[in-house]
């Protein structure tokens, strides 16, 4: 019931030309490939002496203090927007509430 059914085209559409054999070529001269240039392997192993490895914790730690910073820097600005929308909101509403009483 669910097999896949591959459909056949017993007949080609369109044009169809029969293949031309390539003509042999004599007058090419074989052309020799240059040597292979031997490739250095690259040394794989990190070497980190004591002043290294200390600036990379201080450039990690910097880092870590950047991105903290940004990070709560636009959360006290979303809570500071929050904020001031609602008291606007309250304003509003004692506003309508006063111009429906007509004062």
């Amino acid at each position: 019931m669910l097999q896949p059914r591959i459909p056949v085209n017993p007949l080609p559409t369109g044009i169809v030309t029969p293949p031309i054999p390539p003509t042999p070529m004599t007058d090419i001269e074989p052309v020799q490939a240059p040597a292979p240039v031997p490739v250095a392997v690259p040394q794989t192993t990190v070497q980190l002496t004591p002043g290294s490895a200390l600036a990379l914790a201080a450039g990690g730690g910097a880092a870590v203090l950047i991105v903290g910073t940004v990070l709560v820097s636009m959360l006290l600005a979303v809570a500071i927007t929050g904020a001031s929308i609602a008291v606007i909101a309250v304003v509003l509403r004692l506003l309508v509430r006063d111009m429906q009483k007509g004062r």
